[in-house]
């Protein structure tokens, strides 16, 4: 199983402090947060993709390849590409670059994005969300796997006889998870492609987390994938620890409150009761992750948000020093311990690039 973090790269205000970091101290913080990440020994970073403020990370793939520059064994990951706003072209064209500048260590999650105004800015139109994303992921499909591709589509100019450069590594595309908070129109694409799909799971009850996995699980396996349980699962999370449990809650009550995104609303306790989000000891963090087992099944991969809602860079480093020295060594042997033979490990480089060599040996 991998474990990692992702981040939104939001610019919000410290509300103990009244201050907000530049733009230039959010985008450093968060290569500082990367490079810590592969220091404390969590296996995966990812970033968001935002073209409006207060976010900062438009341009996913120039981070990430900074990062890959960095470090060894982290792999890269976004935790939204705008499959439905970029040019597949070239978003096969980029990532396919990145793979060859961190030798294989490179993933990509699809997503519509949460911010409706983006849809014009880039020429399209939020109507067509779910259409767009189909039709740009098949096509981003082909560019990847077929050398040379002739294609007509609704949303964007023809290609003919179109090879996207460079080819992916080992001629083997990054592996992609499909990301969704409510849309089971992307639970049923990715298990149509057989490809991952990471729920968000933040700021839904388990109840809803649940029926958006089974049902991914079910149609994985109706297209001839392999069985649910071996439907490749990542799931989100937001924790906030201290040592003691009443100085996590004390210290991050006014982050909470004061959050754009669910600040000003129910109170920290509610929050915590109806969604996934953890403010405690290490110990709560790993009793509450491991309960997510319970109702999505034996899952892959788990991403924890941790910088957000003007927590200082110093703050955040020390929350990944106990997630990496503290929480993520007990998960890592707890859902070992659980994880039946028949579900398959994390996706991997490597892994792939064996099983491919494996097919066409005994094809």
């Amino acid at each position: 199983m991998q474990f990692g973090i992702f981040t939104v790269g939001d610019v919000t205000v410290d509300p103990t402090t009244g201050r907000a970091p530049s733009e230039h101290e959010r985008i450093k913080a968060m290569l500082a947060i990367a490079l810590k990440a592969e220091e404390v020994g969590l296996d995966v970073f990812a970033t968001g993709e935002h073209h409006n403020p207060p976010f900062v990370p438009s341009s996913p793939t120039t981070m990430l390849g900074y990062i890959a520059a960095r470090t060894e064994r982290l792999i890269l990951s976004t935790s939204t590409t705008l499959i439905t706003t970029n040019d597949p072209v070239k978003i096969a064209e980029d990532f396919a670059m990145l793979q060859h500048l961190a030798d294989g260590r490179v993933d990509v999650m699809m997503g519509r994005g949460n911010t409706g105004p983006v849809y014009p800015w880039f020429g399209k139109d939020i109507r067509d969300g779910i259409d767009l994303a189909v039709e740009n992921y098949a096509l981003l499909r082909r560019l990847w796997d077929e050398d040379v591709v002739t294609w007509k589509g609704k949303f964007r100019t023809p290609l003919q006889s179109f090879t996207s450069t460079p080819r992916p590594l080992d001629g083997v595309a990054p592996f992609v998870w499909h990301g969704s908070i409510r849309s089971p129109e992307i639970a049923e694409q990715a298990a149509y492609y057989g490809d991952g799909f990471f729920h968000n799971n933040i700021f839904w009850p388990a109840s809803h987390t649940k029926q958006m996995v089974s049902l991914y699980r079910q149609r994985y396996a109706h297209y001839g994938h392999g069985t649910p349980e071996q439907a490749i699962v990542g799931l989100g999370g937001q924790v906030f620890m201290r040592k003691n449990s009443q100085d996590a809650v004390r210290e991050f009550r006014p982050y909470f409150d004061n959050a754009p995104v669910y600040g000003h609303g129910p109170s920290l306790e509610e929050f915590t009761s109806q969604t996934p989000l953890t403010v405690g000891s290490p110990q709560e963090v790993i009793e509450r992750t491991l309960s997510f087992r319970e109702y999505v099944g034996d899952y892959q991969r788990q991403l924890f948000l941790m910088d957000h809602a003007g927590l200082p860079l110093k703050t955040v480093l020390e929350q990944l020093d106990l997630l990496g020295e503290e929480v993520v060594p007990v998960l890592r042997k707890e859902f070992a311990n659980l994880k039946p033979a028949n579900v398959p490990d994390a996706p991997t480089h490597a892994a792939r690039v064996a099983a491919r060599n494996t097919e066409v040996g005994t094809a």
